[in-house]
């Protein structure tokens, strides 16, 4: 094999016409030759026109004097900006989505658009307002779809719009998910009154309950104790002072009677 090589070598330096030649043939059938990692494609084009995608992995011998782009079919996601909109009623709102998608068409991806990537992010903001805007950012209606209430239907509706939009490129949107949404801050303070009073209003509820609750029990087991005998206007006042201590915003300070209830 050694002298087969040094007899090569030494045809092509004393003929350097035939070198020339097999020099040529080497860089023909060399340059050719492509490295594609896993996940990765090559679109080939030859003189201009599309000549195939390869898809298979590892050293790949491709048409020679061709052109060659990369484009990865893994799976891409990115998170949208915080986009400011007005929703269905007219209030300012902020909502950003996560979007996660893939290429199934290199050719499209390729040739349909200048680049998939900028495409594919303009596109879902674009679909991200349209859907912002077309539904209340909450509702009390039965039945009706609203941002905050209604977070899976959402994120199905602008799924199909983001795919709608997009298929053009050759890209498969593989899932769309809501991740920010709130009041713009300017209105922010005022909007989240109602809720803020619902909060109250559960809270006093339970706190109202369990008073309740705590002064039936203490009033049950004076009597069944025999402590102390109460009568109606004595369990009436018993019953208003301890729902005062425990209903009241602030710690009730005590005040000792010295005489009796009815003086």
């Amino acid at each position: 094999m050694v002298f087969l090589v040094v007899g090569v070598v030494l045809v092509i330096v004393s003929t350097p016409p035939v070198g020339v030649v097999l020099l040529v043939i080497g860089a023909f059938l060399l340059t050719p030759l492509a490295v594609i990692q896993p996940g990765q494609t090559r679109v080939v084009q030859y003189f201009g026109r599309y000549a195939g995608t390869t898809r298979r992995t590892g050293l790949v011998w491709v048409l020679p004097f061709s052109t060659r782009r990369n484009v990865s079919i893994r799976v891409n996601n990115f998170e949208t900006n915080a986009l400011k909109v007005n929703d269905a009623d007219g209030n300012p709102v902020e909502i950003a989505a996560i979007v996660v998608w893939q290429v199934t068409d290199t050719a499209r991806a390729t040739f349909a658009v200048e680049s998939y990537f900028d495409f594919v992010q303009v596109q879902s903001e674009a679909a991200l307002r349209h859907v912002a805007t077309s539904h209340p950012y909450d509702t009390n209606l039965p039945d009706t779809t609203s941002l905050r209430g209604s977070t899976d239907q959402v994120s199905a509706e602008l799924a199909q719009e983001v795919a709608a939009r997009v298929v053009v490129a050759g890209i498969e949107i593989l899932e769309v998910r809501i991740s920010h949404l709130a009041y713009a801050q300017e209105i922010a303070q005022a909007m989240l009154q109602p809720q803020q009073a619902g909060a109250v209003i559960a809270a006093r509820e339970r706190i109202v309950e369990g008073a309740v609750s705590m002064v039936e029990m203490a009033i049950q087991r004076l009597e069944n104790e025999s402590i102390v005998d109460l009568d109606e206007e004595r369990k009436a006042a018993m019953v208003s002072n301890l729902l005062v201590v425990l209903c009241g915003d602030q710690r009730a300070t005590p005040v000792v009677n010295t005489g009796t209830l009815y003086n």
